[in-house]
């Protein structure tokens, strides 16, 4: 168990705003759900909101509960590891691979996978989510970022939040995307009816989500590739944002039409490049995966169907 102790010098409107100032170690959610849970106190009384005010000469203790044993057990599963240091890891999700256990799956996951292959993990995510600094879905591929202490996991979160830490994806999309690029910007939510999909909602009523596009090829008026870069990160913001341009991503059982054009088998989704800053060497760095096998071979096979040279894939795939 580990004791922290602050005197504040001048008056905080909020608690958890006073303690993110004292120390860069924990995100602002950890540092709230540590006062919830009453590790904190001031002037020696427990105090269990994260909004109570801070005055002038007052004493704060923070007390960080020892860490509990990963209740997720390791597992030797396959894992591309793009790069890692003590700081941090950067992998290379499979389709099919959930992030964490939930909802009924309890191993096969990326975070059974890290508890194998890494050293260590961050706690912040909790014993359900260690080192999870964000998420991809089970069937989209690509890079994520792994936190393996909870200093890198809060530069890391906060990299994302302040969107300097900057994530790019490849989808084939269902049509002709009339527009060059573009920008998507709208509220996104718990869709009103199903719970388990995420929907547009009217201005006010979600959480902002902005994607920008570019379009690579088109494929006839059948599909086109396009490039996103996400400005936010809501929960299957891609693809509700694709199926709000009226162009769903290939393959999306979800969000797609019901009728597929391709044996795609889960969405044509990649994140393909991530980039961030070092959280101890301030160094700017930037990772890249190529497209899965089964993803790129069919681009070939549209290229050629649509008489398109290969050229045009070279970068992507």
């Amino acid at each position: 168990m580990d004791k922290r102790f602050f005197v504040a010098e001048t008056p905080c409107k909020r608690l958890d705003t006073f303690l993110s100032e004292q120390t860069d170690e924990f995100t602002r959610s950890r540092l709230k759900k540590l006062v919830e849970e009453g590790n904190v106190t001031i002037n020696g009384k427990p105090q269990t909101k994260a909004g109570a005010d801070i005055k002038a000469g007052d004493e704060i203790v923070l007390t960080v509960p020892d860490a509990v044993e990963y209740a997720v057990k390791a597992e030797n599963i396959p894992l591309t590891i793009v790069y890692q240091d003590g700081d941090f890891a950067v992998v290379d999700k499979p389709k099919g691979m959930t992030v964490h256990i939930g909802n009924g799956v309890v191993n096969g996951t990326l975070v059974n996978a890290l508890l194998y292959h890494l050293d260590s993990l961050s706690g912040i995510g909790g014993v359900l989510r260690p080192g999870i600094v964000h998420r991809i879905d089970k069937d989209t591929t690509g890079l994520l970022v792994v936190a393996k202490n909870d200093r890198a996991h809060a530069s890391l979160a906060a990299q994302i939040a302040q969107k300097t830490c900057k994530r790019s994806y490849y989808a084939l999309l269902e049509g002709e995307v009339k527009e060059d690029s573009g920008r998507i910007v709208t509220d996104i939510g718990r869709h009103p009816t199903d719970r388990l999909k995420m929907a547009v909602l009217p201005d006010g009523t979600g959480k902002i989500a902005v994607t920008d596009f570019q379009v690579k090829i088109r494929f006839g008026k059948e599909f086109t590739l396009c490039r996103f870069d996400l400005q936010t990160g809501r929960t299957h913001q891609i693809r509700v944002h694709a199926k709000h341009m009226g162009h769903p991503v290939a393959g999306d059982p979800v969000y797609g039409f019901k009728k597929q054009k391709l044996a795609a088998n889960g969405q044509l989704l990649h994140a393909f490049q991530l980039c961030l800053t070092h959280p101890t060497t301030g160094e700017e760095m930037t990772f890249n995966a190529p497209l899965p096998t089964a993803f790129a071979e069919i681009l070939r096979k549209l290229c050629k169907r649509f008489a398109i040279e290969e050229k045009e894939l070279e970068g992507i795939v």
